[in-house]
């Protein structure tokens, strides 16, 4: 298949190019026409002025104090009149003897052009312009059925993506298994429809894509393209907003006719929350976009299946959408495209190393097991930072070091070589990270600890503890979370058991403690208090997933003070757990001091010496 070359609308209407020649025209006739229109005029020296004058070739005469200039109409040598100047000149006998020649005295010596030359430019090239721009402008419109231009508004400006041009199959998507099933089958239904039309089966008229940013969407849309082998529309829902009411309605229109003519093909409609959201009641409404979600529905419930059109689209705010857009028949079908787990993660971290040059005994799972809930796009972008290292270490293939410093990089940034921090401070520091890993340690249902430091980040961390588990977790237990609590609660406990204070260092900790000792009161249901009841919801569980409280003022001040106990609560299990090992959180944090950095192998180890 060929290809078809995108054009840019115009971002130019009929009016500007209108504007542009009335400022021509006008410009024109206020400089270049006059000077044009007026005559050529003959300058000449006092003395051949007086000699005309005697000749009885001059005619009228006129005199220009501000300039210092004397015009005159007279006889050329070929007997016609021509208007003349010269300078002014000191001479007492000058009247008179203009008296004498019968001299007309004039205010002003006239000038004008021949009469051909004055309708040359006060009509034939006003009428030349304006016909030069009404020829651009039948052209631009001519144009139209290839792409947008100045007057083609209601143009759908779709990019069409075939199997070359994409270069993107599902070989090249990883940890998204369910979601390329669902997808495989569409793409099968296109090449075979008679396998399911024998039994009955329908093709699905659209699949939505929902997940968060970065987990592969647009991707995978991308590699059903190259799979398919057949015309693939790519559009964004951005595109279909204009400033014109109707303008919408009118791109959707167009988009559904041209993948028509094109069927079998796949429309891809990228962030379709842009003019699918939900249709609002009385004031506040946008008439554009309901219009343009309105000609949407038309056009899915209008088109047959059987033609083989498929509406791909993705979202990460599923919630906002319009009800009717959602239903079978319009959206067949929903297919979550989720954070990766740890098999998946895995997976597609092989999949980007293809193409970088990686050590032979790069362990990927450890990898994997310490980017928890990381994306694809996430995960590409530390493999990416591992080959940029590599690179700033003057080594030819990534190591596992690169891997391991590249998700420090993401997790809490660079780090800051330069920093000069005070050695009170950097004793608070070790301190308060030993006071994290001890506590953690000390717990049974806690994550093992892979790595403290107390090396300044530029994301502002002056240290910290990395735990990984050691498996995939997909529940978490009472126990855990609130031995999770007294995790975070450690480095705070530590700064005040040894050095009767509490520093600003800490204020990370209790923001995430806060809000998961928030989380197992409000949706948990893991208050004694409270029970299984839900005082809170989840809001664009895609996009950071905010809550907002579903209680009254009286029950949210009572939540408040459950929360509150809840953090106590755990601070006083740090404390017990840190005060019980004095002897190790002196001998650990001193050994931090002079190393800097230490593993979790580390950390077990020391901690397990007797003093």
């Amino acid at each position: 298949m060929g290809n078809m070359k995108e054009h840019k609308p115009s971002k130019k209407p009929l009016v500007y190019y209108c504007i542009v020649v009335a400022v021509i025209m006008l410009l024109l006739n206020s400089t270049v026409f006059p000077m044009l229109m007026e005559a050529q005029v003959i300058e000449v020296g006092y003395n051949e002025f007086l000699q005309m004058v005697d000749a009885g070739k001059v005619k009228q005469v006129a005199r220009s104090e501000g300039e210092g200039m004397i015009t005159f109409l007279a006889l050329d040598d070929a007997g016609r009149e021509r208007v003349f100047k010269t300078g002014i000149w000191p001479d007492e006998t000058l009247m008179e003897r203009l008296t004498n020649a019968d001299v007309e005295f004039a205010e002003a010596i006239p000038t004008q052009s021949s009469p051909l030359l004055t309708f040359l430019l006060t009509w034939i090239l006003p009428i030349l312009i304006f016909a030069a721009l009404g020829q651009f402008m039948m052209r631009r419109l001519q144009n139209g059925g290839i792409g947008p231009n100045a007057m083609s508004f209601g143009k759908a400006n779709a990019k069409i993506y075939v199997e070359a041009q994409t270069g993107k199959t599902f070989a090249d998507v990883a940890g998204e298994d369910e979601a390329k099933e669902a997808l495989t089958e569409i793409v099968d239904f296109l090449h075979k429809p008679s396998k399911y039309t024998r039994i009955g089966a329908r093709l699905p008229k659209g699949a939505l894509l929902v997940g968060p940013p970065g987990t592969g969407k647009t991707l995978l849309a991308k590699a059903v393209a190259g799979e398919a082998q057949v015309p693939f529309f790519s559009i964004s829902g951005s595109e279909f907003v204009e400033m014109f009411v109707g303008m919408g309605a009118a791109k959707v229109r167009d988009l559904f006719k041209q993948a028509n003519e094109k069927a079998p093909c796949i429309v891809f409609i990228d962030e379709i929350d842009t003019i699918g959201k939900k249709r609002e009641n009385g004031l506040g409404g946008n008439d554009e976009r309901e219009q343009t979600l309105n000609q949407l529905l038309t056009e899915m419930d209008g088109f047959d299946g059987k033609n083989g059109v498929v509406i791909l689209a993705a979202t990460n705010r599923p919630d906002s959408l319009d009800p009717a857009l959602l239903r079978p028949g319009r959206f067949d079908r929903r297919i979550p495209v989720e954070l990766p787990d740890l098999k998946g993660r895995e997976e597609i971290l092989k999949v980007h190393a293809k193409d970088v040059h990686m050590a032979e005994n790069i362990d990927y799972n450890a990898i994997a097991r310490a980017t928890s809930g990381a994306s694809g796009a996430e995960l590409a972008n530390i493999v990416n930072e591992a080959a940029l290292r590599a690179v700033r270490m003057g080594r030819s293939v990534v190591e596992q070091a690169d891997l391991e410093e590249s998700v420090e990089v993401v997790i809490a940034g660079y780090q800051r070589k330069n920093a000069v921090i005070s050695e009170k401070e950097k004793k608070i520091v070790a301190y308060h990270e030993i006071g994290h890993a001890l506590v953690a340690a000390k717990q049974s249902d806690s994550a093992p600890v892979h790595k403290i430091t107390i090396v300044p980040r530029t994301s502002g961390a002056l240290g910290y503890t990395m735990q990984v588990e050691e498996g995939e977790h997909f529940l978490m237990s009472r126990e855990e979370a609130f031995n999770k609590l007294a995790t975070l609660t450690g480095g705070r406990v530590a700064e005040e058991l040894i050095f009767e204070s509490a520093t600003t260092g800490a204020s990370n900790d209790i923001e995430q403690a806060t809000r998961l000792a928030r989380a197992m009161v409000t949706r948990y249901g893991m208050s004694d208090r409270f029970g299984m009841v839900a005082l809170e919801t989840v809001e664009n569980a895609y996009l950071g997933g905010d809550t907002s409280l579903a209680c009254s003022q009286e029950t949210a001040a009572i939540v408040d003070h459950e929360v509150v106990e809840m953090v106590k609560e755990a601070q006083k299990k740090a404390r017990k757990i840190l005060s019980e090992n004095m002897e190790a959180l002196h001998r650990l944090s001193k050994y931090l001091l002079e190393k800097e950095t230490i593993t979790g192998e580390e950390f077990m180890q020391m901690l397990n010496q007797q003093a």
